[in-house]
Order: structure tokens, then C-alpha cells, then sequence
């Protein structure tokens, strides 16, 4: 077990910064004054790093800390910290570590005793989730989902089966093929919400069911930053055929057909198309 605490004044320590996710303005106080003041900025890009350190007048020193350099950079790291130098770490957006670089660094710190501070900010999972209409008590962040195989099938079973929220990031190009994976899992009828480029000019929000979602977002030119949240499993109420015939009453006057009548009650009652298919037959028999 190990506690953090500050007696070893020789060191110096780890900031994780939370930088902005899309717009510039949503970065605190704090987090610009320890960029400020730090000795170091380990970035995952430096490139995407300058821009917002010349925005708000940083001229700390950046170096490349990412997924293929981090095993290496956090030995040069920890050197540094122990050498009485103070480290910021960001990434290209968003918080630090967040299906984003940074645990093995962490990691070895805390194996070495170093202090870590948290400078929390954005992150778009939390943003997405706050603004999607869905539970909030309980929820799980999957980052991105395998793209084939078992791994992917065993993952959406979960989320069919959760009793709690689910946060996914998803590219653009695969965003339809996910939600039709979804559906055939967890049913038209689960809620979910499509986030899209939040903090941006072209922030949207597209949520409903599955099927409606899916729809939508079928009819748009998918571009962007997604973060997919999909909502819990409810228990299944009991629908009786009483109750399906109620429905079937109240949508006649709509003017349907039998076969397009049969879909739209089974959709709205998620039950199969076939038993109310067979209610109505008897029913227009009855009446004959």
C-alpha cells in the first residue's frame, strides 16, 4: 500500500493537466497557471500542444510523451522529477489517461513514491454522459470497442446486459455499423444518445431509442468526434394480449395496414410482430 505525502521535499512531482476538448476557453485557471509554472510539459503531440500554449502565452519546454515512446519517457521522467523538477502531463485533448497515454508513467511514479496532483478539466465520456438524458447514478466507460471477433461480441453482450449506463468513443465511419450491432443486441427499443463534436461550432446531440438514433444518424454525413452513450438494461414488463389490443384499437384510425399495423404495435410495445399479427387476424375475424 502506499500513501502519497509530500516529505520528500528533494523531488519534485507529476501534474495531470485537463486541457480543452474543443473550444479553447473551457481550460481553468489553475491548469493555465501550472503550465505556466512547471519546468516541463510532456505532451502527446507537442505539435497540438503549442497551439494552446501559444494561445494563453506558455512558454514552458514541451517533449513528446505518447502510446509508442511512454515505457522510455517515464525512466527519463522520473529522473527528472527526482532531480527536484516539477512535470506536467497533457494530451492532445481532454484528460490525461482517458483512452489517452499516461498510465504507465503514473504508474511507475507512484511505485517510486512521487506526489501526483490532478488538475481536473474536460473530458468528453463525463460531458457526453451529463448531457445525454440517460442515468447518471451508475455508469461504465468502454472507450472504443474491438473492431471483430469474440472480443467485440463478448463486449456489446455486456453492454445488453448492464445494469448501469455505457460511454463508448466511436469513429465516424463506424458509427452506423455499431449502432446495428447494438440493436441486434440490446433491442430497437434501448436508449442511447450520439454526441458529437461537444464544445465545437457544430456540437450535436441525436438521442431516442437505438432504432430512432440509428435513423437519424443514418441520414447525415457523419463527421467529427463521437462519444456513443448507450442506457441501461430494464427489466422487461410483462405485455398482455389485453394490452396489445387496447394498442390496436387506439392506432386503427392512423389507416394502416394489417401487416404495417402489426409493426408499429410491436415496436412500440417491444413484442414480437407475429403475436400481433395473430391478436389482430382474430380480432378482424371477430368482427366479420
Amino acid at each position: 500500500m502506499e500513501t502519497q505525502t509530500n516529505d520528500k521535499h528533494d523531488n519534485g512531482q507529476l501534474f495531470i493537466v485537463a486541457t480543452p476538448i474543443g473550444n479553447l476557453a473551457d481550460i481553468t485557471y489553475r491548469a493555465v497557471e501550472t503550465l505556466k509554472s512547471v519546468d516541463l510539459i510532456a505532451a502527446e503531440d507537442t505539435r497540438v500542444s503549442r497551439r494552446l500554449c501559444d494561445h494563453y502565452g506558455i512558454t514552458t519546454p514541451l517533449i513528446a510523451c505518447h502510446e509508442h515512446n511512454e515505457e522510455k519517457k517515464a525512466v527519463q521522467l522520473l529522473e527528472a522529477i527526482r532531480e527536484g523538477k516539477n512535470i506536467a502531463l497533457i494530451s492532445d485533448a481532454g484528460t490525461p489517461l482517458i483512452n489517452d497515454p499516461g498510465y504507465r508513467l503514473v504508474s511507475m511514479l507512484r511505485e517510486h513514491g512521487i506526489r501526483i496532483t490532478p488538475i481536473p478539466g474536460a473530458c468528453s465520456p463525463i460531458a457526453a454522459l451529463c448531457a445525454s438524458g440517460l442515468p447518471t447514478d451508475s455508469f461504465a466507460y468502454d472507450g472504443f470497442l474491438a473492431r471483430s471477433g469474440k472480443a467485440r461480441r463478448r463486449q456489446i453482450e455486456i453492454i445488453s446486459h448492464s445494469p448501469c449506463t455505457r460511454i463508448l468513443l466511436e469513429s465516424p465511419h463506424r458509427l452506423l455499423h455499431t449502432l446495428d450491432d447494438l440493436r441486434q443486441a440490446c433491442g430497437d427499443a434501448r436508449q442511447a444518445c450520439v454526441a458529437r463534436e461537444i464544445t465545437k461550432l457544430y456540437e450535436t446531440f441525436v438521442s431516442g431509442s437505438l432504432l430512432e438514433v440509428r435513423e437519424t444518424m443514418g441520414q447525415k454525413n457523419i463527421r467529427g468526434e463521437i462519444v456513443l452513450v448507450i442506457g441501461p438494461e430494464t427489466l422487461k414488463l410483462e405485455v398482455s394480449d389485453a394490452d396489445i389490443s387496447q394498442a390496436l384499437d387506439l392506432a386503427r384510425a392512423e389507416g394502416l395496414s394489417p401487416s404495417a399495423l402489426a409493426k408499429s404495435i410491436a415496436r412500440q410495445l417491444d413484442v414480437p410482430r407475429s403475436r400481433v399479427y395473430d391478436l389482430l387476424l382474430e380480432a378482424n375475424r371477430q368482427q366479420e
